[in-house]
């Protein structure tokens, strides 16, 4: 009954937020307040919800990248709301979703960044021009490194994207590390599996780090963050 109550809800947000952004009346504040209400829906129904680190962005100007693990749905949804209305954000994004009923349609208001996932070198090349298009224009992008969700951070499959693209565009890189199985992958739908409110959600943001080099040590450093944060959050 959790998961059906707190699915059907999100969907509603999501339909109301598709039509307004359909309209052209959708904006970025009203992104960050629907990530906010959707964190609260997660909270009512018994989720421990941990967030720390906020104060690292405090005297970065934008933009940014965020290089984060991906673990569920949930981060797409609350991240503009968990980093704050300060820094607008978009995604690096698997190029289907953005044909989504109505979740595509908020997608599309975040300027996002589409790859096939089929041609490494080409999603490469899209990245790098279009993160950079982003950037200049002050929007700051988030980066999944494994590219697809796991639960189980895995540092062999975190690949360098994001440290590459922060490196080209000369802006810092700042690692977010998250937990959010408590909203499950889906044996039918993949994007709504159970809800699981034993499973706190943790969201860790790092320190930010100016790319020296071919950024080697940097990528370590936000490989160790995650791992360490993500220790805390599993304790």
């Amino acid at each position: 009954m959790i998961t059906l109550r707190l699915h059907t809800n999100v969907i509603k947000k999501i339909i109301l937020s598709a039509i307004k952004a359909k309209r052209g009346k959708y904006d970025y504040a009203e992104l960050v307040i629907d990530g906010l209400k959707i964190l609260d829906m997660m909270r009512n129904v018994g989720c421990k919800i941990t967030i720390q680190g906020i104060e690292n962005l405090a005297n970065l100007n934008p933009p940014c990248v965020f290089i984060s693990n991906h673990m569920s749905t949930l981060e797409t949804l609350v991240l503009p709301g968990v980093i704050g209305k300060d820094f607008k954000i978009t995604f690096v994004v698997k190029k289907s979703l953005l044909s989504y009923p109505f979740f595509g349609k908020i997608l599309s208001a975040l300027e996002p960044i589409p790859v096939g996932r089929k041609n490494p070198k080409e999603d490469y090349k899209v990245v790098m021009e279009e993160g950079i298009k982003r950037l200049k224009k002050g929007i700051s992008v988030v980066v999944f490194p494994q590219a697809t969700r796991q639960v189980i951070f895995d540092p062999n499959k975190f690949n360098t994207l994001g440290i590459k693209l922060a490196k080209k565009a000369n802006v810092p890189a700042v690692p977010i590390a998250l937990r959010t199985d408590a909203w499950g992958i889906g044996k039918i739908i993949k994007d709504f599996g159970k809800i699981d409110p034993s499973k706190p959600i943790c969201f860790f943001i790092g320190k930010p780090l100016h790319i020296e080099d071919k950024g080697v040590r940097e990528h370590l450093q936000i490989i160790e963050f995650i791992k360490h944060s993500l220790g805390k959050c599993y304790n």
